[in-house]
């Protein structure tokens, strides 16, 4: 599944809609106290007699003993808001009990068939959990415990069982009937309605159902596996969304060809199904056979996406395919598991991203994003290993943590023993755990056997939260250099003391000289080691982490020469461009922490301005990467590197302090920037040059209006009222957003005019006002949550305008709090209607303990007064008390 979102809240019997509150206090599930379930479902047989408002589901169990497990007569199936209308044992009508929201019956043989039947209102499931409606449509999602609102069963990852599935329903509302898995037949019934059965051959847990039905059309094309079979390959969407959608399925295409080429993968079923929901709490869902998506990583065209959109619609196509083996044909044994298949299909997507569009720059924006969200996760109350030990609830823990520093672990995995052998090391794992649920530690096992490693360390980086910090110190004797690296973990919640882990590195040692460097990788197994490593020549710098072969913060006293040197001649380009973040972060964090003197200050710009101005008359570089070397740290990353030891960040002062940079850039650039702005841009979605020139163009136009807004103003509308394409279109309004000119109101009008029946586009709408420098922000957010457009019940709509808003710096640590009230009353008001959506937001607020007191005492008043208002979910009570007792 992939998280660019979120799910949750009570559906089932409209009598049941209002189903009895959380407890205060929800228990905390253990993975120490894992065992296997007593009973085996080695098939189910699901009937849905299919209507908006009521769906009747008959489930036929086929149950047996589980030899596995400890010996239990008792048979107890998970449920949530459900009522059993009839419930037979081996078709004679059986004596149960409910035990809270389940049903419980006792089995006296060693097998039995039960027969539940259920029926519940999929147009009362706001929490878009299990079955629900959407835009007349009726679609599931049933990760992570989502199966138990459709019907009682063992809902537990562990349960692999093979489905039959019969669905009937009225063909003129729902003339499409999609299921996991191969058509076997289909028909027409009485009434005007049709039906149609669904086998899937392969044993799946209950999270991997799924079940579509609705007015649907396909874009359709075959791909021809490396063994020669036929697979019919759609994606179903509303026939308005059709021309949208050949990106996508060429993203298919590419992924499965990649997955065989690379992995040896192939396809396993007759067909694969991607459907597009407008209502959905995930980006998407890996069901077996039928993908549920949605539709933002779905519908792509040049008018109405950008190019970054483009490539979200592949890497998200990808990752969902890949799934099917990393996540469906090999499962994971309990939720605390999860990064078993998130960790590892997260690592599948980003190579493949890389192979499609180029390694280097895809490697410096999957760092962004890690540093973005992970580490600020690594580091409050909030931190967790990768494999968790404990949860009250399991939604809270699809977080960046298992899913993008899951991925950096395997990597680190795959950089210590190549490509070749980590390959081996899957090919065993696949092979031995095909058709089971499994664990981190038989994935570990077989890259150990596979690659022929001991990683008897490296299980440490399962078990450990907190983000290793390398401190580096270095001295020359002779013609060598001797490499000192010292590693520390920093204490988390419940992790008070850690021990070294190992960390691979890739270093070299060029010589200012001129001469670069061999690479090497070296693996820091003790907390502090020392390394030999050759001279290049005379003057030697260090360039290590290449690559960022390591999910760390190296910590190293390079001068200022010596980064800029890294930043113009390093031939690693992940080294390139950390030398210029290393030299922006230590000029921002010194001057927003008031330590720099105005000479120090003078000369640090002095030399990132040269740094800049190196990068952009670089005839070498390809826009691509030239754009990467002009992106500055973000402001959260600053908040990072400002809130170390007992520091605490200071958010109006990093902005400033941000702000102030990229207006003397602007300033000492115009005459480059102008030129780079002025580029032909060109549509083509293939084209690099294209590609690269738009991408400049738009970070190019953000460094003018820092340093002259009327003219930034005047090239900004002129880029949207020329612009062909939406990348160029969105680049110009995103920076006119932050100005308060006519030009802001005239274009934001024109554009909603424009796609006003667009819901995709629109979000964008909200986003770039959410997101903007604009003073007057809040009162905007506030009147945009007024518009007509915007709806709780939508979680896209929800993150455009709330979750935007949330990640805006200026806005949200507004001095007043108002940023902070603003979003804990979104909490309070999106928690009864979608929980895991409203829990999203939580983070936020958390990591008030690393902020200056002012702003800390306000975020931690509306963690407080969230907590006080009672009644949460367990979503949200979860994420607020954790942030405060953390």
């Amino acid at each position: 599944m992939d998280i660019a979102t979120t799910p949750t809240t009570p559906d089932g019997n409209p009598e049941l809609a209002d189903a009895a509150p959380t407890p205060h206090e929800p228990p905390v599930i253990r993975r120490e106290d894992y065992k296997p379930f007593p009973w085996a479902v080695p098939t189910i047989s699901l009937d849905f007699r299919l209507g908006l408002e009521r769906t009747r589901v008959t489930a036929t169990l086929a149950v047996e003993r589980n030899p596995a497990a400890e010996p239990s007569a008792e048979l107890r199936l998970d449920g949530d808001s459900l009522k059993a209308e009839s419930v037979t044992v081996d078709g004679a009508p059986a004596e149960y009990r409910m035990d809270g929201p389940d049903l419980v019956l006792d089995l006296p043989g060693d097998r039995h068939t039960v027969e539940v039947v259920t029926t519940i209102d999929p147009s009362a499931n706001t929490q878009l959990m299990g079955l629900y409606a959407s835009n007349g449509m009726l679609c599931t999602q049933c990760e992570s415990e989502g199966f138990r609102r459709i019907t009682f069963f063992p809902d537990r990852p562990d349960v692999l069982s093979t489905y039959a599935v019969r669905m009937e329903a009225d063909k003129a509302l729902f003339p499409i009937l999609l299921c996991n898995g191969n058509r076997t037949a289909e028909g027409e019934g009485e009434n005007g309605t049709h039906w149609a059965e669904w086998h899937d051959p392969w044993p799946k847990p209950s999270y991997l159902f799924a079940l579509v039905a609705g007015d649907l059309v396909a874009n359709s094309k075959p791909f021809t596996t490396r063994s020669g079979r036929v697979i019919e390959c759609n994606v179903w969407v509303r026939p308005e969304d059709l021309a949208r959608t050949d990106h996508a399925l060429e993203s298919l295409h590419r992924s499965m060809q990649w997955d065989e080429e690379v992995f040896g993968r192939e396809y396993d079923l007759d067909l694969y199904n991607i459907v597009a929901v407008s209502d959905f709490n995930m980006g998407a869902m890996e069901n077996k056979g039928l993908n549920v998506f949605n539709t933002k990583y779905v519908l792509a065209d040049p008018d109405t996406a950008t190019d970054a959109d483009f490539d979200a619609v592949e890497g998200v196509i990808a990752h969902e395919y890949f799934h099917n083996w990393s996540g469906n044909r090999v499962t994971c044994r309990d939720w605390f598991q999860l990064s078993l298949k998130e960790g590892f299909t997260v690592l599948r997507d980003q190579l493949f991203s890389q192979d499609m569009r180029g390694e280097a720059v895809k490697r410096i924006e999957d760092v962004r994003i890690l540093r973005a969200a992970q580490f600020p996760e690594d580091a409050g109350p909030l931190a967790h290993p990768i494999r968790p030990d404990s949860y009250r609830e399991i939604s809270n823990f699809y977080t960046a943590t298992v899913y993008n520093k899951g991925a950096e672990v395997i990597r680190m995995m795959r950089s210590m023993v190549g490509a070749e052998r980590f390959r081996a090391g899957t090919d065993l794992y696949f092979d031995r755990h095909d058709g089971e649920a499994a664990t981190c530690e038989d994935f570990v096992k077989a890259i150990e056997e596979g690659a022929k490693i001991d990683l008897t360390r490296f299980r440490r980086w399962y078990a450990q939260a907190g983000t290793p910090r390398v401190a580096v110190s270095q001295a020359v004797e002779g013609d060598t250099l001797r490499l000192t690296l010292k590693q520390t973990v920093p204490p988390t919640p419940g992790q008070p003391d850690k021990l070294p882990m190992p960390i691979p590195l890739r270093i070299a040692v060029h010589s200012r000289g001129g001469a670069l460097g061999e690479e090497q990788l070296v693996v820091l197994e003790q907390e502090q080691q020392t390394f030999d490593i050759p001279l290049a020549g005379p003057n030697p710098v260090i360039s290590i982490n290449r690559g960022f072969t390591a999910p760390v913060v190296i910590e190293r006293d390079l001068s200022r020469e010596d980064l800029v040197f890294l930043a113009a001649h390093d031939d690693d380009p992940f080294a390139r461009s950390e030398a210029l973040q290393e030299l922006a972060v230590s000029h921002l964090v010194g001057t927003a922490s008031g330590t720099l003197s105005p000479e120090v200050r003078a000369a640090g710009q002095a030399a990132i301005v040269g740094a800049f101005r190196a990068s952009l008359s670089d005839n070498a570089l390809e826009d691509a990467m030239r754009g990467e070397l002009m992106v500055l740290p973000s402001e959260t990353y600053l908040f990072e590197s400002m809130a170390t030891g007992d520091r605490k960040a200071d958010p109006g002062a990093i902005h400033a302090a941000r702000e102030g940079l990229k207006a003397a850039i602007g300033t000492e650039l115009a005459g480059e920037l102008t030129a780079l702005h002025a580029r032909a841009s060109g549509t083509g979605l293939d084209d690099p040059a294209g590609r690269g020139a738009r991408k400049v163009k738009t970070i190019a136009l953000g460094f003018i209006a820092a340093a002259d807004p009327s003219r930034a103003a005047e090239l900004a509308a002129a880029q949207y009222d020329a612009a062909d394409n939406m990348t160029d279109r969105q680049g110009a309004l995103m920076v006119l957003c932050g100005l308060d000119t006519r030009a802001r109101e005239e274009r934001l009008a024109a554009f909603y005019e424009r796609y006003k029946d667009n819901a995709l586009v629109v979000d964008k709408w909200f986003t770039l006002q959410a997101l903007s420098l604009h003073p007057d922000v809040i009162a905007q957010v506030r009147k945009l949550a007024e518009h007509p457009d915007f709806t709780l019940r939508n979680p896209n709509r929800v993150r455009s305008l709330h979750m935007a808003f949330a990640g805006n710096p200026k806005g949200f640590h507004a001095e007043s709090g108002e940023g902070y009230r603003m979003v804990a009353d979104v909490i309070l008001a999106l928690d009864p209607i979608n929980p895991q959506t409203a829990a999203r937001f939580v983070p936020a607020l958390g990591r008030w303990r690393r902020i200056e007191p002012v702003r800390a005492a306000l975020m931690k008043a509306e963690l407080e007064r969230i907590l006080a208002a009672g009644n949460l979910s367990r979503d949200t009570f979860e994420q607020v008390s954790r942030s405060l007792e953390g």
